[in-house]
């Protein structure tokens, strides 16, 4: 069945006009018609069932059949914060693909060894919602706005509940798995660096306000393998 992420649709509603753009989308692309049954998400944990009553290209009109709240809600709560790859191309598939897995908040921070200083978040946020649709996703991830690293680990200081880890390729640290330091059904806040890594300095303070120097095995990961594969074991350690 065919799914359109409606952000501003409300639980007590009994009818929805599509945007244009989706309008378009449901009714010149998908060639939906009247008595069609679609679903709808809009992204804080409403699953909506609906039917289309007025299929016009610019405003399509649908009757809400049944709303669910809670849509599959995450049992833990991941943040990554990662630098920006100077191919924006490859953030936009981390995104895609760490959705699709399961992730809540995303931050772009600029170390000094980023190639990247800056990030539009319009079109990324357009990538985290074909994939919510892709993967059947009722809860979008948030992507905040891109800031130093040094903001970051100020805001971030007082932060105790969170199980915070920073990932680097320092040989001569101690450093565990994210397995051996973190429990499932948690509140986890996990730091990837650029491809030239985070500097020592940067290790020092993030490791000074609480973060866990850990490891993602032996092999050198592009930043954004290293971020989806931090995401991949903090869903395992979930399951």
């Amino acid at each position: 069945m065919h799914l359109f992420y409606t952000a501003d649709l409300i639980p007590e509603q009994k009818s929805y006009q599509l945007s244009e753009e989706e309008s378009k989308h449901a009714v010149r692309v998908l060639r939906l018609n009247q008595g069609d049954k679609v679903q709808l998400i809009d992204g804080v944990g409403g699953f909506y069932d609906a039917e289309i009553s007025d299929p016009h290209p610019k405003r399509t009109q649908l009757n809400i059949l049944s709303y669910q709240a809670e849509f599959q809600k995450p049992q833990y709560h991941l943040h990554i914060a990662v630098a920006p790859t100077k191919n924006i191309d490859r953030i936009e598939w981390f995104l895609e693909k760490a959705t699709e897995i399961g992730i809540q908040e995303i931050t772009p921070i600029i170390s000094e060894h980023s190639e990247r200083k800056d990030v539009k978040t319009e079109r990324l946020n357009k990538v985290i919602v074909s994939a919510m649709k892709q993967s059947l996703k009722a809860y979008m991830p948030v992507l905040n706005e891109a800031t130093s690293l040094d903001s970051f680990l100020k805001n971030i200081a007082d932060h105790q509940s969170l199980n915070k880890a920073i990932a680097h390729c320092v040989e001569d640290q101690d450093k565990k798995f994210l397995n051996q330091e973190f429990k499932p059904h948690q509140n986890y806040l996990i730091l990837i660096g650029p491809e030239g890594d985070f500097s020592p300095s940067e290790i020092e303070k993030a490791i000074s306000v609480g973060f866990i120097p850990v490891s993602l095995g032996e092999a050198r990961l592009r930043t954004e393998t290293a971020a989806l594969y931090a995401c991949a074991e903090i869903a395992l350690l979930n399951r």
